[in-house]
């Protein structure tokens, strides 16, 4: 942690050099409050999701129409948290700068990775005040940029399996030995 203005802040976990609004494909993990769980149970390896489950999952399949430049490849509702994977086409947009006479490729923050999970997080809260729920989200959240169609495949795997693992101690991916590889 460092100071700023005196006070101590945490320091982000994205990478400091990467464009979040430049084309790109997320693996992002968002947790529930002190990973309560809102989202439902899992009951014979599949997940039964309970009103604020299914709040997530419509906000879930709303991305695209509020981001019209990002898209769902996959995900899954876990009782306490929901493992995302988001693509992000990259805006390109004209400049006016006359020197260089050529199309820039820049990312405004409304259209990063930061600003989609902000409105899906909103969106499920949003939804949860209108059951009367006291639902909240645990600040931040996790994301790991996907560099290859071998590490998209096993995070794809790692999705589709995890409610099945649910009670497992191990990680699925790490019998593919990509991440350790990278």
């Amino acid at each position: 942690m460092t100071l700023y203005k005196n006070k101590y802040r945490i320091e982000s976990t994205r990478e400091p050099k990467h464009d979040y609004a430049s084309g790109g494909t997320y693996f992002v993990t968002v947790c529930t409050k002190k990973k309560l769980q809102w989202f439902g149970e899992i009951k014979n390896g599949e997940m039964q999701l309970s009103e604020t489950g299914k709040s997530a999952r419509d906000c879930i399949d709303a991305i695209s129409k509020h981001f019209p430049h990002a898209k769902v490849d996959a995900f899954v509702i876990m009782p306490d948290h929901i493992h995302i994977i988001v693509r992000i086409e990259a805006a390109s947009v004209e400049t006016q700068n006359f020197a260089s006479l050529h199309k820039a490729t820049f990312g405004p923050q409304s259209l990063n990775l930061g600003s989609i999970i902000r409105g899906f997080k909103i969106g499920v809260i949003k939804e949860s005040k209108k059951l009367n729920l006291p639902f909240q989200w645990q600040p931040r959240f996790h994301d790991r940029i996907i560099r290859s169609e071998t590490e998209l495949a096993a995070i794809r795997k790692y999705i589709n399996k995890n409610p099945a693992l649910w009670d497992k101690e191990t990680i699925p991916w790490h019998d593919d030995a990509i991440f350790w590889s990278l």
